[in-house]
């Protein structure tokens, strides 16, 4: 699938303050698909830009300010074709221990109890099949938490969300990745688009989903707000083990006491290519 995108974001300030370093997460992920065209525009402009590799893959934009400044604009435009995910051979391997690279996605917290309780439950059903409990956990939390929009906050632990049964995209996305590393398989958090315009609002925004490490077939991507695999559908801007790693825009700012205000614009265009 192709994808036009336009992400414009504006921070207003009440006063003129110094701006901090920022991390810039808008790139699609070189892994994800081919990318078409780039343009980033940032006001003020930065004394010093670059792109860079994160630990995770991850192609980020680190950018530098030197002047003081009431307001900071990113304007973010790329054309994309995303590629497929590919295509399942009969008898999948069954889950085994996967280290090196990976490790890191298992996380590092205990896993509510309830939690893996409720992926223990599903495994059961399994037979030790990844992919079969990962597609059924897609679709059972597809069916049973409530998708609601909040635009606002980090997402939920997945107890929590798993205890009130409603949730925003990243709330499911943790809740995913907690049950699947609840069993002892790696799982990350993944922020981009996805090209269907079906909001409450209208708008477009950002979206999240996990993904789940399967050795032999690699990274295989779920929607759980959606009830499907992720193939061309989605574009991918930075995957992490955690969602604070994924934030679109990770900064500051130096100064005394002022207000700031965040508004953003996403426009998303998305066809057979």
């Amino acid at each position: 699938m192709r994808f036009s995108v336009h992400h414009l974001t504006i921070y207003r300030y009440s006063a003129p303050v110094r701006l901090a370093q920022h991390i810039l997460r808008l790139n699609p992920r070189p892994d994800a698909g081919r990318l078409l065209k780039r343009e980033l525009a940032i006001d003020p402009a930065p004394f010093l830009q670059e792109d860079a590799t994160d630990a995770f893959g991850n192609l980020v934009t680190r950018v530098d300010f030197e002047e003081p400044s009431d307001h900071l604009l990113i304007d973010s435009r790329f054309a994309f074709e995303a590629a497929p995910a590919p295509p399942l051979a009969r008898g999948a391997p069954r889950p085994v221990e996967a280290d090196g690279a990976v490790a890191v996605y298992r996380g590092d917290r205990p896993i509510n109890g309830a939690v893996s309780a409720f992926a223990a439950s599903i495994a059961a059903e399994c037979d030790g099949d990844a992919l079969a409990f990962l597609d059924r956990l897609n679709r059972t939390l597809y069916a049973r938490i409530d998708r609601r929009m909040r635009e606002e906050g980090a997402a939920r632990s997945a107890e929590e969300t798993l205890a009130l049964g409603s949730g925003a995209c990243r709330d499911l996305t943790v809740l995913f990745v907690a049950a699947c590393r609840s069993l002892g398989a790696p799982a990350r958090f993944v922020s981009g688009y996805q090209g269907q315009a079906d909001t409450p609002d209208g708008r477009r925004h950002l979206h999240a989903w996990p993904e789940a490490f399967v050795p032999g077939l690699g990274w295989r991507g779920y929607d759980p707000t959606h009830g499907f695999a992720v193939s061309d559908g989605h574009v991918p801007l930075c995957a992490a083990p955690e969602q604070a790693q994924t934030m679109p825009v990770e900064g500051g700012y130096f100064g005394g006491p002022v207000k700031s205000r965040l508004t953003y614009e996403i426009e998303i265009a998305a066809e057979r290519s």
